[in-house]
């Protein structure tokens, strides 16, 4: 049996007294409630926000509960709306069958006692509950049978599916670059999802998180007394990823001595546990990723050559957002709908003058960021309009391109990027890769923005 939720209702009645009566019995169960005796307020409310219960009553001087309802109905696509109740009397209760034709649950016939309001109230909840996660069920569903969460339908990007697609159906090994935020993990996932191994485990190691004194057990893993505080016997992630795939992002931040027990691995398909003095094979895919220039470490001593050709056997590189403009509106509805739904707002279109603007940034953190922004913007908007105000973009206030609309973000755009970058350093403790990370941007982009605010210390 499903519990008792708590959810946000508008209640609209021209009736005061009885208005406050229900609104109090409603709070005292727990519940968000909004009153308004005008059913013109009502609209306006029901434009601005996002409630999981609509409660109106039939007869209202301004405008009657069914014209109401169905105003709202013809107005609101069908996920979009929340349940609806109304409230009649027995004369009109042709009428409340007319608006439970339109889309509304039920109705409740005047008089009634709070308890049965409470436990239609209840019903109704429970209802926008099942609907909202069968939404998000089909979501998820159609994003992993589209492009597996991969948004862009520019040339570049479906290149880079098509490529994803075609070595799925191996098990060849997959190095695949690009800047940070440009999705690197969405692509692997994509990658054994499409599998034959798809319903094996995936398992993800950010070689960067991790340090150098634990990464070697962490993949390998160690038995007890390999090393001072090894109490435990423990698997690797090699272990853990057998029959499946192992993700390695980050690859280009491993030591030349973890390297050279990578490069075993991908050879043999074998290793070592720490301590161990036996040999453990595994059949498994490794897909790695970086931000670095391989190439270029291999130039200069820091990777080896060996194990970049094993890593280099099925390239995908990712192109940065800048390089694809074409795919922002696309990433920027995604994100906007997502958002929205999480956040319980309302997103219905965001300003031409601010996507062009938008369009036109260079994106330093690429899609990780303009996520972030979008979910900022979302969470500030007024209404279902994404506008100027409701919208900061480090860099974003002056577009390259001239002609568009310029992005006026805030009243102090550069106060705004300050207190930005002081507040991610604050929270990461002042590790500066932590606090790119929450920002959504690069380290090279936030060493710029620390040589630019003079925030060096």
């Amino acid at each position: 049996m499903m519990a008792n939720r708590r959810g946000s209702i508008l209640l609209v009645d021209d009736e005061e007294k009885i208005l406050k009566t229900l609104g109090r019995a409603l709070r005292d169960a727990g519940h968000d409630v909004m009153e308004t005796t005008s059913p013109r307020q009502a609209q306006r409310l029901l434009a601005e926000r996002t409630f999981d219960l609509f409660v109106v009553d039939n007869v209202m001087p301004e405008l009657g509960g069914l014209d109401l309802i169905r105003e709202f109905v013809g107005a609101t696509p069908e996920g979009e709306r929340p349940q609806i109740l109304m409230m009649t009397a027995h004369a009109t209760v042709e009428s409340a069958i007319e608006a439970m034709k339109l889309g509304a649950l039920d109705y409740l016939q005047k008089p009634f006692e709070i308890d049965e309001l409470l436990v239609v109230v209840r019903r109704a909840l429970e209802h926008q509950q099942l609907r909202t996660e069968y939404r998000y069920l089909v979501s998820e569903r159609d994003e992993q049978f589209g492009h597996y969460g991969i948004i862009g339908r520019s040339r570049a990007m479906e290149e880079v599916i098509r490529r994803a697609e075609m070595v799925a159906e191996t098990k060849s090994t997959v190095l695949i670059t690009g800047e940070t935020g440009t999705g690197k993990e969405l692509v692997a996932r994509a990658i054994h999802d499409r599998s034959a191994q798809r319903e094996m485990p995936l398992i993800k190691v950010n070689c960067a998180a991790i340090p150098e004194t634990l990464l070697e057990s962490d993949l390998f893993g160690h038995v007890r007394g390999a090393f001072t505080g090894a109490t435990t016997t423990k698997k690797g992630k090699f272990a853990l990823a057998d029959g499946g795939t192992i993700f390695l992002d980050e690859i280009g931040a491993i030591s030349l001595t973890v390297q050279s027990k990578l490069l075993r691995v991908l050879q043999e398909r074998e290793f070592e546990p720490l301590g161990a003095e036996r040999t453990e094979q595994v059949d498994l895919r490794v897909i790695a990723a970086t931000n670095r220039d391989l190439r270029q470490m291999v130039a200069e001593g820091k990777f080896q050559e060996d194990l970049f050709y094993r890593l280099n056997v099925i390239p995908i590189a990712i192109p940065p957002l800048r390089e694809r403009r074409d795919d922002i509106p696309a990433l920027i509805d995604h994100f906007a709908a997502k958002h929205a739904q999480r956040t319980g707002r309302r997103f219905d279109r965001i300003d031409d003058g601010v996507l062009a603007s938008l369009q036109q940034y260079d994106w330093p953190g690429n899609v990780r960021e303009l996520e972030n922004t979008i979910e900022r913007a979302v969470v500030l908007s007024a209404g279902p309009t994404i506008a100027a105000r409701a919208v900061s973009v480090l860099g974003a206030a002056a577009p390259q391109t001239t002609g568009l609309p310029s992005l006026k973000l805030r009243q102090n755009t550069e106060w705004v990027e300050r207190e930005t970058i002081r507040r991610a350093l604050e929270s990461a403790g002042g590790v500066k890769k932590d606090a790119a990370e929450l920002m959504g941007i690069s380290q090279r982009a936030l060493s710029y923005y620390l040589s630019k605010y003079r925030l060096e210390s």
